[in-house]
């Protein structure tokens, strides 16, 4: 079979290796669309990766291949797609239903092999059908879908309320996405990509503002503050005006990953103690019974058309193309959003 393996910096094989066999409680998923997710970019770019060779992909979606013994859960043919996250199980955590803080975890496309290729292993227990009415290429959306599904419900959102969202990356218009299916009020989306704010507008925001265009505290001294911040970009400047210009005893959710130290002038961090301010983080989209009702939720979401994802898929690519959507997605101001692999048919 076809994988994709980066074994270098900017560095991609597309190699033919021995199609995988499943071990007791596994199944092999035939791919039929894997998308591209930030965190692969510094695996690919800056080799941020466990070890090397390592084949990436974690947000697919594919087809049951093949079953091993004590497979009850799912069936050859079922479409389906996979929760990458491994958890041992035998953790505290784990033991108090708590998957997302396991802490002996494994991971499909960085720390075990992923599905940039035409078939991958995975544990029964990760499996998820996709209803009838959901095509696979909008299910391969899931996963960054649930990461918004579980960001948005770290607090309490009740309709009506003001909301506003830093970065307008995929996880910051899927959370847009989320909002607007759970009938809050008026969100305010931010960002320095003009073309991807005009997506944000598109698919539901109120307000969009580039800051390249507008000073963000000139607009919220004379707007009201947002009742809840949620931070995507996992940029310091923006976890920083997460505190800024959320409204006293207002809520934040940190969802981006932070990649440089955060520093709090201290009439902004002073905010916190003034205005008696929630925070709170989200991390992955798991909860128990394992893999948690994100999952679920996202489907159900996307097959019943109040999340339309359609908008957010901005390309197509075969295996053999390689590196060509890794770069696409890092184009100054890139109107990419999510990229896909499309790996094999869904019918032969």
């Amino acid at each position: 079979m076809k994988a994709l393996s980066v074994v270098d910096v900017e560095t991609f094989n597309l190699q033919q290796v021995k199609k995988p066999s499943p071990d007791i409680g596994e199944v092999v998923i035939k791919v039929v669309f894997c998308g591209i997710c930030g965190s692969d970019i510094p695996r690919y770019f800056n080799g941020g990766v466990h070890s090397f060779p390592q084949v990436l992909g974690h947000e697919f979606s594919g087809i049951v291949e093949e079953v091993s013994e004590y497979v009850t859960k799912v069936k050859v043919g079922d479409r389906v797609v996979i929760a990458p996250l491994i958890s041992c199980g035998s953790c505290q955590f784990c033991q108090k239903g708590e998957p997302a803080m396991c802490m002996n975890y494994g991971f499909i496309g960085s720390r075990q092999s992923g599905a940039m290729a035409e078939y991958v292993v995975v544990p029964e227990k990760n499996c998820v059908r996709v209803p009838d009415e959901l095509s696979l290429r909008e299910a391969a959306l899931v996963e960054p879908l649930t990461v918004a599904i579980h960001g948005v419900n770290r607090v309490n959102v009740k309709p009506g309320i003001q909301v506003l969202v830093l970065g307008a990356g995929t996880i910051g218009l899927l959370t847009l996405l989320v909002l607007r299916a759970k009938d809050v009020g008026e969100i305010t989306v931010v960002d320095l990509n003009q073309n991807k704010l005009d997506i944000a507008k598109e698919i539901g925001a109120d307000v969009v503002l580039n800051p390249k265009n507008q000073s963000l505290a000139n607009y919220f001294s004379s707007h009201k503050s947002p009742d809840i911040v949620y931070e995507t970009a996992g940029n310091s400047v923006t976890q920083v005006q997460a505190v800024e210009f959320v409204k006293k005893r207002g809520k934040i959710v940190y969802i981006g990953t932070c990649t440089q130290d955060v520093i709090f002038p201290p009439k902004v961090f002073e905010k916190i103690l003034r205005g008696e301010i929630d925070i709170t983080g989200s991390w992955m989209s798991y909860s128990s019974p394992f893999p948690g009702y994100e999952w679920e939720t996202g489907l159900r979401y996307m097959a019943t058309k109040e999340i339309d994802v359609n908008p957010l898929i901005t390309g197509e690519f075969k295996l053999e193309d390689r590196e060509i959507p890794f770069i696409k997605m890092v184009e100054k101001n890139s109107h990419h959003v999510k990229l896909l692999y499309k790996i094999n048919e869904e019918s032969d």
